[in-house]
């Protein structure tokens, strides 16, 4: 089993970021996934998440309406379009995946962790 996030970098405030989580290993078409961050000296906290079938997501209120989660079943692939970014999305950032609903994976049931990408964001 794996999910290989990348994507990551470095930008301006403002600027834009795709991340890309490939998984494997996986009937990918069962999970949801989701997207968490940890910021340096900080908790890992969520970000967004898609349920199986990609009709639903589900965000934090710290990125709804800048960052948005999308799947594509046939890459096996989940992406994170990051708008508007700020100094605070700085962080590391991990895909994960739940059997369950996305809102478990909200909570944190996760089946899968991937390895992370480093975001930075510079004001």
């Amino acid at each position: 089993v794996q999910l290989q996030a990348s994507g990551g970098g470095l930008v301006q405030t403002g600027g834009s970021l795709r991340l890309s989580c490939v998984a494997s290993g996986f009937t990918f078409d069962d999970y949801a996934i989701g997207w968490f961050r940890q910021a340096p000296g900080k908790e890992r906290d969520f970000v967004s998440a898609i349920t199986s079938s990609g009709s639903s997501t589900i965000s934090a209120d710290s990125v709804r309406g800048r960052f948005t989660i999308s799947r594509d079943v046939a890459k096996k692939t989940v992406y994170l379009q990051m708008n508007s970014l700020k100094p605070e999305d700085t962080a590391v950032y991990y895909c994960a995946a739940s059997y369950g609903s996305t809102t478990g994976l909200m909570k944190g049931v996760v089946g899968y962790w991937g390895k992370g990408t480093l975001v930075t964001v510079s004001s």
